[in-house]
């Protein structure tokens, strides 16, 4: 009685100063607010006030003691610094129209703009009567939002407040589907705050409930994200849509089964949910329980038929992504339901590497006999380089025990991945410094020296004495007789006709000088003189035997047919050596060129490349003119050679 003739009091304050209290006592809340709307509706056409009224003193109500996680939008002035697109400049509540304003407003005079302030804190607190007296003075719009789009609906759905929600539909109908800045409607906010009876209420009194937010999320999809099979179940009943896909392409059968809610499955399956919806990855329902470890709902899919080999959009099956999360039971049943274990993904990797890689023994122990050996070897990597680059030494182990081969060796591809263009596994643990692993794989037979870098070179750089040992004890050859990083720098372009460029030649060299005095003289190093160091001198055959592979017609020079004469298997090379300006008289008696100073002229370097008997270039070619003689011709055919 008190709020109406408050009321009363604001709309005609001259009559009311008249009126007869006793008038209004018998009436109840229900007949004073059909009384109040009917008067309403009486004075729309009536003029709105054109003067600020003097203010009437309330009571404030204490605040509120609302304890929840997420707070709901302010409701006082707040300031905007840098208004923008996702912060907008705060919205006026009411405007002063009056033709003549005052020169200024009193202190004690009563502001309309304060009202949905009020309103607000009326619903806040559950005060119906209240909230029915403030939404019934004229000029209050309640179909002005607040700052985040929030009208008193919206708030009275968040609180939970029924009474207020029945009063603000009965003033104004049309606001059930006004949305929020992000596009939530009142029955949005109710369920999402889990509020059956709202939420109830506001769908008997027209809300939709197949409208979606701006993330296209529908109640549904919220009630399924909630794991609240209750409203669910009422949503349903007012037939909500099951197949809506949000933004991101989540269905609400996504978000029960994430939850593991075997019953909200079940509803949602029952009205028509599809049970191979994808999201904008290529997602699958059983593919999010896998992924999420959901057995119940995962069991529960593959018992209404769905894919357990389904593949998201990137190539990766349910059983890889089980694997890579660690979900021991999910992987359980799905290879027990004849989910494929030799699928890649698209790291071109097969579960059981992924598994090796993490060090997961169960997991590894499940998949080892499911898993094909060739498909493994199509890869380009085995698992044993998986747990060995993690120093997983037990998964390392059960490989080995399982008979996978300890000398696979990585694809070309995958080993240019590594600086060092590493191989083995046993390069892996060398690598890594992992003693044990080194032990292990040499007792399973791991060859020593397949590595373009031997392993025995990387321990020795690291220092790592008893590594050494092991691989000394296994075969490492610590005389190297086809210097691999050598070889890959010239299959690779460095020029090796400046090793032979020795000005002294074949005249006798002064002794050897140590690097400082070198460094001190400022001299620079011959190529003789650097091979002749007590570290590299036992290598000079080797190295000059690769070097004479990329060069034409050269002359060694003293020095270097001192060390070739040091040790007897080398004078090969000397007869090589002698016999590389053969290849280039050949040459160009195959091209058709005449020469009649033969002896004076010299073919570059790159024409005067070594013919392989095997390959028998010189006997496949066409004469050809001398336009047609360049050097990249022949260069283009000497360089199919397999070095």
């Amino acid at each position: 009685v008190h709020s109406y003739l408050m009321v009363e009091a604001l709309s005609d304050p001259l009559t009311f100063m008249g009126s007869d209290y006793s008038l209004y006592n018998n009436l109840s809340d229900d007949e004073l607010l059909q009384l109040a709307i009917a008067r309403s509706l009486d004075e729309v056409d009536a003029p709105q006030m054109d003067a600020l009224l003097p203010q009437v003193p309330q009571e404030r109500p204490p605040p509120p003691q609302v304890n929840q996680s997420i707070r709901p939008p302010q409701t006082g002035p707040v300031a905007t610094e840098n208004p923008n697109s996702h912060n907008p400049p705060r919205r006026r509540t009411a405007s002063y129209s009056s033709p003549n304003p005052p020169k200024a407003i009193p202190r004690a005079s009563f502001c309309l703009a304060q009202l949905p302030v009020s309103l607000r804190a009326a619903i806040r607190v559950g005060d119906a009567a209240r909230v029915t007296a403030l939404a019934l003075t004229p000029g209050t719009n309640l179909m002005l939002p607040n700052k985040p789009g929030w009208l008193p609906i919206h708030q009275a759905a968040w609180f939970g407040q029924q009474a207020c929600l029945r009063t603000l539909i009965s003033v104004q109908p049309r606001m059930v589907n006004k949305r929020t800045d992000r596009g939530e409607t009142a029955l949005h906010i109710a369920v999402d705050r889990e509020m059956s009876d709202c939420a109830v209420f506001l769908l008997d009194n027209g809300a939709d409930p197949d409208t979606s937010n701006y993330d296209k999320e529908t109640p549904l999809y919220k009630a399924c994200e909630r794991n609240n099979a209750a409203l669910v179940a009422m949503l349903l009943n007012y037939k909500a849509a099951v197949n809506v896909h949000s933004i991101k392409g989540w269905t609400a059968l996504h978000e029960a089964v994430g939850n593991n809610n075997v019953e909200i499955c079940e509803m949602l399956l029952k009205a028509g949910a599809k049970i191979n919806a994808t999201n904008i990855c290529g997602i699958k329902p059983l593919f999010n329980a896998a992924q999420t470890g959901s057995i119940d709902t995962l069991r529960f899919l593959i018992e209404h038929g769905a894919d357990v080999n389904t593949q998201a959009a990137d190539g990766d099956t349910a059983l890889m992504e089980a694997t890579k999360n660690r979900q021991e039971e999910a992987v359980e049943l799905l290879l027990s339901h004849n989910a494929e274990a030799n699928w890649t993904g698209r790291r071109g990797l097969l579960p059981l590497h992924i598994a090796a890689q993490n060090g997961d023994e169960i997991i590894v122990s499940m998949l080892i006999p499911k898993t094909n050996k060739a498909r493994v070897r199509r890869c380009g990597i085995s698992p044993l380089h998986m747990a060995a680059e993690r120093n997983q030494d037990d998964v390392l182990e059960m490989l080995l025990n399982a008979g996978f081969d300890p000398n696979a060796m990585l694809s070309d591809e995958r080993s240019s991945l590594y600086e060092d263009r590493r191989r083995t596994s046993l390069y892996f643990s060398v690598a890594n410094v992992n003693l044990d692993a080194v032990q292990l794989l040499l007792s399973h037979g791991a060859a020593t020296n397949l590595d373009t870098l031997p392993p025995l070179m990387v321990a020795s750089r690291q220092g790592a004495i008893k590594t050494v040992t092991l691989l000394l004890e296994h075969g490492a050859d610590v005389n190297v007789s086809d210097p691999p990083l050598l070889k890959l720098l010239l299959d690779h372009g460095l020029k090796a006709e400046p090793c032979f460029n020795c000005p002294l030649g074949d005249k006798p060299h002064p002794p050897l000088r140590s690097q400082s005095e070198d460094k001190t003289a400022g001299i620079e190093e011959r190529f003789c003189e650097m091979v002749s160091s007590p570290t590299v001198s036992r290598w000079v055959g080797p190295i000059v035997d690769l070097l004479l592979d990329y060069v034409g017609h050269v002359t060694l020079c003293s020095r270097l047919l001192e060390h070739l004469d040091s040790y007897s298997d080398w004078s090969r090379i000397k007869d090589k050596a002698g016999r590389q300006c053969n290849p280039c008289a050949d040459f160009k008696q195959e091209l058709g060129l005449r020469d009649k100073n033969k002896h004076e002229r010299q073919f570059t370097p790159v024409s005067c490349g070594v013919i392989t008997p095997e390959l028998q270039v010189t006997q496949n070619l066409r004469p050809m003119s001398h336009k047609q003689y360049q050097p990249q011709n022949v260069f283009s055919c000497l360089s199919t050679r397999a070095f």
